[in-house]
């Protein structure tokens, strides 16, 4: 199934974390938090003035990117889980 977001969204898929910590020392399943960085998979066109003019995003697809812990909503594409959030939930891109 194809999903292209809508104005000012976009898809994002989680950066899986780390098995391990600095130390070595291995995180169980239940302890691990759920990674606030991931991949932008699919952007909208982008947001709208009040004078109609669009306002181009600032991520394109494939960039990688963190975001707040509790942002978007998450569903699931083809038995995949992703995130759809705004892109004023982006906090930066990691290069």
């Amino acid at each position: 199934m194809a999903f292209t977001p809508l104005h000012d969204r976009v898809l994002v898929r989680r950066v899986e974390s780390d098995e391990k910590t600095a130390g070595g020392l291995i995180i169980p399943e239940s302890a691990k938090e759920k990674p606030a960085e991931g991949e932008v998979i699919s952007v909208g066109e982008g947001a709208r003035k009040d004078s109609g003019e669009l306002i181009a995003p600032a991520v394109n697809a494939g960039d990688k990117v963190l975001f707040g812990k509790w942002s978007g909503t998450e569903i699931t594409i083809d038995g995949e889980e992703l995130l759809i959030m705004k892109e004023s939930d982006i906090m930066g891109i990691l290069s």
